[in-house]
């Protein structure tokens, strides 16, 4: 039996950007994926997916799932053809939009099939074949959620546009930093949303350049920020990075009334996070007591999940 595990995540900054390598800036959370591999008679492979879940993700997720494990099974370098294997999934990662669950998927899975047929293979490598299990849910993958699965805390993440290996530094901050993420409870197909930018870029480059400039400058002034402790100008800039996603078009009414509330009830700063028209938001509350505030009206607000976390360490 091999066991593997692979972290949620949220981005703080740079999702869509992050495609047309910019850079961007992810977190790991506390909540994972657990992955359990054993070994069958029979040829091929069986699922039994035991993750909470937002109502309907798992369903309308179903095939780019079993893509996905083929994918991994794929990079993994192993044939199931004659014997095979069942996998579990379990842990306290909720799927949801925005989560990263089908990163922690896929990371997790190379991880217990790295220990169940002692492969010999080290993080990046794991990392390498969750990027490509990520191929069956997003098609053209950034690669940071994959990233920040398995690696965890705060990364920045820069994509090669070119096919080489990303670039990606871990960031260790002077203290953690109080997270608050909510979901609308609508699941999004990444591709489709991905998809669509990249169409509204190509009908009007120079539109799609302004934003992307704009964007290019925030991110670095966000890091410093980050690296300085400076959480209430690292607010007001994802308060700005999230006007920036709607001038993209992927946020929503139910997105920005929860990113509303938040901010109402002291977040010093609150955006979409993922895919969006749909899926999750976060936001910073400046400490645990005002924290514990945003998720209860956000709660009151209708969310179907909010999540109090912490990312930085």
């Amino acid at each position: 039996m091999g066991r593997g595990i692979g972290f949620g995540k949220s981005i703080l900054y740079g999702e869509h950007f992050v495609v047309y390598g910019l850079p961007a800036l992810a977190a790991g959370i506390a909540s994972r994926t657990m992955a359990v591999v054993n070994r069958s008679n029979k040829a091929g492979w069986t699922l039994d997916d035991r993750r909470p879940e937002v109502l309907g993700y798992k369903a309308k997720k179903m095939k780019e799932q079993k893509k996905s494990v083929e994918l991994v099974i794929q990079a993994a370098g192993l044939d199931v053809s004659e014997e095979g294997i069942h996998i579990k999934l379990e842990g306290d990662l909720v799927c949801a939009s925005g989560f990263g669950a089908s990163a922690a998927s896929c990371v997790s899975l190379a991880r217990a099939l790295n220990e169940e047929f002692e492969l010999g293979y080290d993080d990046e490598r794991i990392n390498q074949i969750g990027f490509e299990g990520e191929k069956g849910y997003h098609g053209t993958p950034s690669g940071v959620d994959n990233t920040a699965s398995t690696f965890g805390g705060l990364v920045w993440y820069v994509r090669d546009l070119n096919g080489g290996p990303p670039t990606f530094e871990k960031l260790k901050l002077k203290n953690s930093v109080h997270l608050t993420v909510a979901s609308t409870g609508i699941t999004a197909s990444t591709t489709e949303v991905v998809s669509d930018v990249r169409r509204k870029k190509a009908a009007d480059p120079r539109w799609f350049q302004g934003i992307a400039e704009e964007y290019d400058k925030l991110v670095q002034d966000a890091r410093n920020a980050l690296l300085k402790f400076d959480i209430k100008h690292a607010g007001r800039l994802m308060n700005r990075n999230h006007e920036l996603l709607q001038e993209l078009t992927v946020s929503c009414k139910e997105l920005d009334d929860l990113i509303l509330m938040a901010r109402e009830n002291g977040a010093i700063g609150a955006k979409l996070t993922g895919t969006g028209r749909g899926g999750n938001m976060i936001a910073l509350a400046p400490d645990k007591e005002t924290q514990s505030r945003i998720a209860g009206a956000l709660e009151k607000g209708g969310s179907p999940l909010v999540y109090n976390t912490t990312f930085g360490l």
